[in-house]
């Protein structure tokens, strides 16, 4: 009777270790499945890399430096300008 019940327990093991087994590659499958699914989904969507996303980002901010520096310029010839002719004003009073 031990033997038996050795032997029933030896071929559930052997069921159950070969169940776990096939679950595993049916997880790996469905997984690549997904993985595969979402990949294109988010292809489809035309996103932009990180690399792409960061480059665009600092040039954004060079360009806004650029800009301020610009703006700066721009104020000081419009006050240099200004300078004369109010001092030419004041000469003709």
């Amino acid at each position: 009777m031990a033997q038996y019940e050795n032997r029933i327990l030896d071929d559930m093991a052997k069921l159950f270790t070969s169940a776990a087994g096939a679950a595993q590659g049916v997880r790996q499958e469905a997984e690549t499945f997904f993985r595969a699914h979402f990949e294109r989904m988010i292809a489809d969507l035309d996103l932009v890399s990180r690399e792409e996303f960061e480059a665009v980002r600092d040039m954004a901010a060079l360009a806004r430096e650029e800009n301020e520096a610009l703006r700066a310029r721009i104020e000081a010839l419009e006050a240099a300008q200004k300078k004369p002719a109010a001092a030419k004003a004041k000469k003709t009073d």
